[in-house]
């Protein structure tokens, strides 16, 4: 690779890795894994350099290589055997009213646990729509289908979130606010 073309991924890859991981990890749940997603999406795309530098949505791009890595690695046999149930360890937030704060945990890992339990290409279209915030034609050209496989991924991604996160809240005995 020319020293301007590595150059060019250098930078994109510095700009870009934290946005990817972060995406990594609310497809897989386990930062240690994102990490791993992200690097192996980063490698593919440094491998495909000199085809794909000019084209107008890096970043699209990045994504949609990061989610087909992502569901590789979910249809390996190997990584449905394993379990992850360590705890997530929390931040403190000096500015945060300290009553509020209990209860806000509490909601947001109840979301994420929830998330974790939707079934992978749901979990895909309902992370890139609202936590990437991409329109339905940006999350059907990144998972290579059309715009009613989207909304249809959607609506039963957030019906199955719904129905679990339902399930979660009834078990833990804990009042929602």
């Amino acid at each position: 690779m020319r020293k301007a073309d590595e150059q060019g991924f250098r930078e994109f890859a510095a700009a870009n890795a934290a946005s990817l991981r972060r995406t990594a990890y609310l497809f897989c749940g386990d930062w240690h894994t994102a990490e791993d997603l992200m690097q192996s999406s980063l490698m593919k795309m440094y491998m495909a350099w000199k085809r794909i530098k000019d084209l107008d949505n890096l970043i699209a791009y990045a994504r949609k290589v990061l989610l087909r890595t992502w569901l590789d690695e979910k249809r390996r046999p190997w990584r449905r055997a394993e379990q992850r149930d360590g705890e997530l360890p929390d931040t403190a937030d000096a500015t945060v009213d300290p009553d509020n704060t209990s209860a806000k945990l509490w909601a947001r890992e109840l979301v994420h646990t929830a998330l974790l339990q939707v079934p992978p290409r749901q979990r895909a279209v309902l992370v890139l729509r609202y936590f990437e915030d991409l329109s339905v034609a940006e999350v059907a050209v990144a998972m290579g289908c059309t715009e009613g496989t989207v909304k249809s991924q959607t609506a039963r991604g957030l019906a199955t979130l719904r129905a679990i996160v339902e399930k979660l809240d009834s078990s833990s005995g804990r009042v929602a606010s």
